[in-house]
């Protein structure tokens, strides 16, 4: 399999980043501002299991999860229950699960054979910048990744536009539908993670910048703001070496994690691997 997967280009000039109008100010989403990018490359699809499984196979690399010897699973997603798992204080539908890295994403028997072609997960900041390197590319700055998935629509709210996804009717992206975290009604059609090429591309031909895996870019994460409580998150993101994510996950839902705008973001520990974080390479022109 070709090192390099299906990339598109994606114009430079003038970008947008950020919002005026925040939904977690604490995040650092605001406020909307101009920028000017040079044109780049960017995967069209989050990197698959396919992909990544050929990059171990030639390299021998092996991720941060498998070294710590587990990771945190969504509990729903666990055979036999999350009753035997040590649970997330605070937030307690992650468990930790020994044995769960990208090859079992659930952990002891679970495997990839039906989901070749669904994001890899379970891969930390640092995993990604290993594979980014060997596929002759970058992890994208969050200016390049906000900037692609809008997919040329000044100010949208997601890559399809400003209209919501809801429970009922309108499913553009993988994410929860129901009451998070314990009832999810699965109108979408997926309980996890979906195929990296589902739902309809942006108008760059991006699929999935919205919902399905968080996405690692290449940037610290940082929150411009005099607060008190935004000095906090960054002392303790410099100390830890936070990084950036965007797009969110199939565990989004408005009523509890509504990150799947483009101008929202989170940021973790560069060795921080969980069952719906993935990310997308991007490559210079």
């Amino acid at each position: 399999m070709p090192r390099r997967s299906e990339a598109v280009s994606i114009p430079g000039g003038r970008a947008e980043m950020g919002t005026d109008a925040p939904v977690f100010e604490a995040d650092g989403e605001a406020p909307r501002r101009r920028l000017t990018l040079k044109p780049f490359a960017l995967d069209a699809v989050t990197v698959t299991n396919e992909r990544f499984a050929a990059f171990v196979r030639e390299t021998g690399y092996v991720t941060d999860a498998e070294r710590l010897g587990w990771s945190f699973v969504f509990y729903q997603h666990l055979a036999g229950g999350a009753d035997q798992y040590p649970r997330v204080q605070g937030a307690d539908w992650w468990c930790r699960a020994d044995g769960a890295f990208w090859a079992a994403p659930e952990g002891g028997a679970s495997n990839i054979s039906e989901r070749l072609d669904h994001p890899v997960v379970h891969v930390s900041h640092v995993d990604a910048q290993h594979f980014a390197s060997w596929s002759g590319g970058r992890l994208p700055s969050e200016a390049e990744w906000e900037h692609a998935a809008r997919g040329g629509l000044e100010g949208a709210l997601f890559p399809w536009g400003n209209r919501e996804p809801d429970d009922r009717s309108y499913f553009p992206c993988n994410i929860w539908q129901g009451d998070f975290p314990s009832r999810n009604t699965l109108a979408d059609g997926y309980f996890s993670t979906a195929p990296a090429r589902s739902f309809a591309p942006n108008g760059y031909g991006l699929y999935n910048c919205s919902g399905n895996v968080w996405e690692w870019c290449a940037n610290a994460y940082r929150v411009s703001s005099l607060k008190r409580a935004a000095q906090m998150t960054n002392a303790t993101a410099l100390r830890d070496g936070w990084r950036v994510l965007k797009g969110g996950s199939f565990l989004c839902h408005r009523s509890y994690c509504y990150r799947y705008r483009i101008a929202a973001r989170t940021g973790n520990p560069p060795d921080t691997s969980t069952s719906h974080i993935g990310f997308r390479v991007a490559y210079d022109l």
